[in-house]
């Protein structure tokens, strides 16, 4: 897929066919679960939940699907994503496996109460 400027979340996921459409439509749907309070955008010219600051981002790739829960999201759940390739603040889940949406929720949540102590909003 060529690099666009997309608007919304709806749109970069619906540049996608098939199964990676619909996997990232479940990212998107597992976040919005796990934040619900949190709002929708693009940044770096991919999907963005924020929450009193940037919460996670998360791509579309080739053969992966990148989400990016910044470095303090890796740390907490450090066990759980050692079966999966990462970075620093970067998890890849290649698309020929299953998506780990529990662990995705799981991290979104944390990011949530993170930014919420942050941001003195506890």
């Amino acid at each position: 897929m060529e690099k666009r400027n997309f608007k919304t979340i709806e749109e970069y996921i619906n540049a996608f066919d098939g199964e990676t459409r619909r996997i990232l439509q479940k990212i998107k749907e597992t976040v919005r679960e796990a934040a619900p309070e949190a709002t929708e955008s693009i940044n770096y010219g991919i999907p963005t939940f924020k929450l009193f600051g940037n919460l996670v981002h998360f791509a579309a790739y080739k053969k992966h699907i990148g989400f990016y829960p910044a470095p303090s999201g890796m740390e907490a759940f450090k066990k759980e994503v050692e079966p999966f390739k990462t970075g620093k603040g970067t998890l890849q889940f290649s698309l020929d496996k299953p998506i780990p949406y529990d662990l995705i929720s799981d991290i979104v949540q944390f990011r949530v109460e993170e930014n919420k102590i942050k941001a003195g909003k506890k």
